[in-house]
């Protein structure tokens, strides 16, 4: 058996937090999923999930104008920089704080990011010979609270930082003689975006109450001009010194006026303003608020193009728009992201959607292959059955019939139903060929259903209760109730063949044997030549059954694979608490002669049956920002 295996893609997640990109050509959307980033390709319909990840969660990323390069910064402030056409780590780089935003200028020679109220910049990787792929150039002072957003000007010459304390501050990149820095108010709230004009120093700014500021310059950016080298006073001036640069002899200094202000929430239809894009090809302002509506206003003159209200109770999280040639016409494209998981690119001219997918909003609590392999289905506590294309790594068709969380799925032998338990006290079967719930199975009197099997034959449905411990059993093509069983292991569709011992708990695992009706019930599976049984126990151990004799034929001791760290909400240690652990889900390799285990810990087991050793463990997570993941050792002294 080999055990070369690699990771190869996240399905089920599109979107957890932080920014959002598009790909240097605009065909692909750049989504950061937990600690990792996924992107997903909307002209070939295909999604990859790049093989690196950071400690925790990813709050922020900066993609280069030449699309090569990513910087992936956690929320610790651990960043990484990611080769985007080799897919490897390049450099580690921690910045000792988090991380609000990060973005590189339009030429790509310097990338700036935010952190606590300073704007740092540095020189981009690549552009100059150093050792130090991160080689701080300037420290930008300047707000009074956390920094929000980020905007630089076209030629890379300035770049504006909006914060907290409800100013944007305007920043030279370079040792201009007239303007070290500016700043702009006008604003009661939080700034959300601040957006520079195409191949100008005018300025927009937005703020959380939803007002929008427009700012003119009486300065062109042809008209900075470079000013000797920073003396000592003129540096502190940088680094946040209250006193205001004096004008050099001959060269006025930049200097901003109001030009108009406006109002989104006019009316008091929309409550906070959370995110805003500006596109400058188009002079397109887009605006999205906490009630899931969003507006387009074509800018300076704030007329409004479109608005439309995608859901009434979830915020929108970030919007992107961006100019992308496709099939030889040029659209302009709306990035949008609900907090329901979801991912939506829509196209404002024609109204409509280029891409659209969403994950499970709640946890995912069941998957099972289909019999070739190309498909995956999931059921999770949001009541819905998710079919999953394993090529592509996305959702083809999703099922909501269930009004309750789905605890199990199986496929049919035939690959082509999908059977779902619930604990709404149904089992239904969907049609894969017309997408229809072609089947409700129930039971005499209201239980939850917390397991299911499909037997071999396509035939025959079975499921067990939580509360009930009972198991019931339906023929699939007429939809009746065969049989309830109770206290039995083993079991065919009308009678009791043996029972190896009596249970007085819900019943957790249901399979059926491969070559014959029989089922069992535990957490359980049959060897592919259904001569074998293996059980995991509430202990920690593996045994292994002659279903035939019902004798015990082998055991693995499996409790000490379980690492776990304490949990958050923990009130004993993590050594006692992994006393408690055990295996929730087995599996057998295709020889039969190895089992794959997995249960409440990041990472998954390979045992071999005969020798009862373990082969290999691999470590599904190492994101330290998901409970219990860090796992404590123990270090002693030894003194000979």
């Amino acid at each position: 058996m080999k055990f070369a295996y690699k990771f190869s893609n996240l399905l089920g997640a599109f979107y957890r937090h932080g920014n959002l990109s598009f790909s240097k050509d605009g065909n692909s959307v750049i989504s950061p999923v937990g600690n990792r980033i996924s992107v997903f390709d909307m002209k070939n319909n295909r999604s990859e999930t790049l093989p690196v990840s950071t400690t925790k969660n990813i709050t922020c990323f900066g993609v280069s104008p030449d699309g090569n390069l990513a910087i992936l910064i956690d929320e610790d402030g651990a960043a990484i920089l990611v080769s985007l056409v080799t897919r490897a780590v390049v450099y580690h780089h921690h910045f000792h704080n988090p991380v609000h935003s990060v973005s590189f200028s339009p030429d790509g020679r310097k990338f700036v990011i935010t952190k606590k109220n300073v704007a740092l910049m540095y020189d981009a990787p690549g552009k100059n010979r150093e050792f130090n792929a991160f080689a701080l150039e300037k420290s930008y002072y300047g707000p009074f609270d956390e920094t929000t957003c980020i905007n630089w000007t076209d030629d890379s010459k300035c770049f504006a930082v909006g914060s907290k304390d409800m100013t944007t501050w305007i920043f030279g990149a370079e040792r201009w003689a007239n303007l070290i820095y500016y700043s702009l108010g006008g604003h009661k709230d939080i700034i959300v975006g601040c957006f520079f004009e195409k191949d100008s120093l005018d300025m927009y700014t937005v703020s959380q109450e939803g007002t929008l500021c427009v700012w003119e310059s009486d300065t062109e950016l042809e008209g900075l001009r470079k000013g000797p080298k920073y003396s000592e006073s003129e540096d502190d001036v940088i680094k946040g010194s209250a006193e205001t640069p004096k004008e050099v002899e001959g060269i006025k200094n930049v200097h901003y006026s109001l030009r108009s202000k406006h109002y989104f929430n006019k009316e008091g239809d929309f409550n906070n303003l959370t995110a805003a894009a500006f596109h400058k090809k188009t002079h397109i302002l887009v605006t999205g608020f906490a009630s899931g509506a969003f507006h387009l206003h074509e800018m300076p003159e704030f007329d409004l193009i479109h608005s439309l209200r995608y859901y009434s109770y979830n915020q929108v999280f970030f919007l992107r728009a961006q100019q992308c040639a496709i099939l030889c016409y040029n659209f302009l494209r709306l990035f949008y992201v609900k907090g329901l998981g979801q991912l939506l690119v829509w196209e404002w001219q024609s109204e409509s959607y280029v891409f659209k997918q969403q994950g499970h909003f709640n946890n995912m609590n069941s998957l099972a292959y289909s019999p070739d392999g190309q498909y995956l289905v999931t059921g999770g506590d949001d009541g819905k059955v998710k079919v999953w294309n394993t090529n592509s790594g996305l959702c083809f068709v999703t099922f909501t019939e269930h009004s309750s969380s789905v605890t199990n799925v199986a496929f049919s032998s035939s690959g082509f139903v999908v059977v779902s338990a619930s604990l709404d006290g149904t089992v239904r079967a969907f049609d894969l060929h017309r997408y229809r719930n072609f089947r409700t199975m129930t039971s005499p009197r209201p239980a939850q259903f917390s397991s299911l099997a499909v037997d071999s034959s396509g035939e025959l449905v079975c499921a067990g209760s939580q509360d009930s411990f009972e198991i019931f059993l339906w023929s699939m093509q007429t939809g009746r109730l065969l049989e309830v069983a109770k206290n039995s292991v083993l079991c065919n569709s009308l009678l009791l063949v043996q029972v190896l011992s009596g249970h007085e708990g819900p019943v957790s695992n249901l399979c059926f044997s491969p070559v014959q009706s029989v089922l069992a019930r535990l957490a359980v599976t049959y060897r592919p030549d259904g001569q074998e049984l293996a059980v995991a126990c509430l202990d920690g151990e593996i045994t292994f059954w002659n279903p035939q004799a019902g004798g015990q034929t082998g055991c693995v001791v499996g409790r000490h694979d379980l690492q776990m760290g304490r949990k958050e909400t923990d009130k004993i240690t993590a050594k006692q608490s992994a006393k408690g652990k055990s295996f929730t889900s087995l599996c057998y390799s295709a020889d039969g002669e190895s089992i794959l285990a997995g249960g409440q810990s990041k990472f998954v087991c390979i045992y071999n049956i005969k020798e009862q050793i373990l082969m290999k463990k691999f470590e599904i997570s190492c994101n330290l920002s998901l409970d219990a993941m860090e796992v404590l050792a123990c270090l002693y002294s030894l003194q000979i």
